[in-house]
């Protein structure tokens, strides 16, 4: 790796990881005068808790922005070569899920992942969104869409695309799990709360 090249990984990772630290959940429910979305629910800044305000409207804005967040970081790091722009979109989902602003405390990533992948390879976006979707509307459990989703992203990638895309998609994977591990404990005994349930911690 050359100089020239390693400044551009430096500038990717710092362009993804400042797009993706933008905590859009957190400032849209305080512009729409709803107060701090990490004082319900979950805690966390991303759509599925901004959704628990009662204003789908907004959570559905919030997920376009945090997905848009994820794709931006790649095609802006695009014009420093494929690998750079990957490390931008993996860097976007560590800014989104440790946001520095935030104390490092932000979301679970699934919204900005599936940006990521759409940019980086859209068949496989498209199939982890599929996938998500197909999910979410036959067990109603977000994380449970998310996990099968993003776990299935690598395989996706795998025959879809070349090694590169496969390592971030696995590396996306590996972060979603990390990330929705209390989730898993509450999947295993059959306790983790539907979409609509007063209690999703999601």
């Amino acid at each position: 790796m050359n100089d020239g090249s390693a400044i551009w990984f430096l500038q990717a990772a710092v362009v993804g990881y400042v797009l993706g630290s933008i905590p859009f959940g957190l400032v849209l429910t305080k512009l729409a005068g709803i107060g701090d979305v990490r004082q319900i629910g979950s805690g966390n800044i991303g759509a599925t808790n901004v959704l628990r305000t009662g204003n789908k409207g907004l959570a559905a804005f919030t997920l376009l922005l945090d997905g848009g967040k994820g794709a931006a970081a790649v095609l802006i790091a695009a014009v420093w070569g494929e690998d750079p722009a990957l490390l931008a979109g993996l860097a976007a989902v560590l800014g989104h899920n440790f946001p520095v602003w935030l104390k490092f405390k932000g979301g679970k990533g699934v919204a900005t992942t599936l940006g990521t992948l759409l940019a980086a390879s859209w068949p496989v976006g498209l199939l982890a969104c599929a996938t998500w979707l197909v999910t979410t509307a036959l067990f109603r459990i977000s994380s449970l869409a998310a996990l099968v989703a993003l776990i299935a992203a690598p395989a996706y990638a795998y025959f879809l695309d070349g090694p590169h895309q496969t390592a971030l998609a696995g590396a996306l994977g590996l972060l979603c799990v990390f990330r929705h591990h209390a989730n898993i404990g509450r999947l295993l005994k059959g306790e983790e709360p539907r979409i609509g349930g007063a209690k999703n911690k999601t």
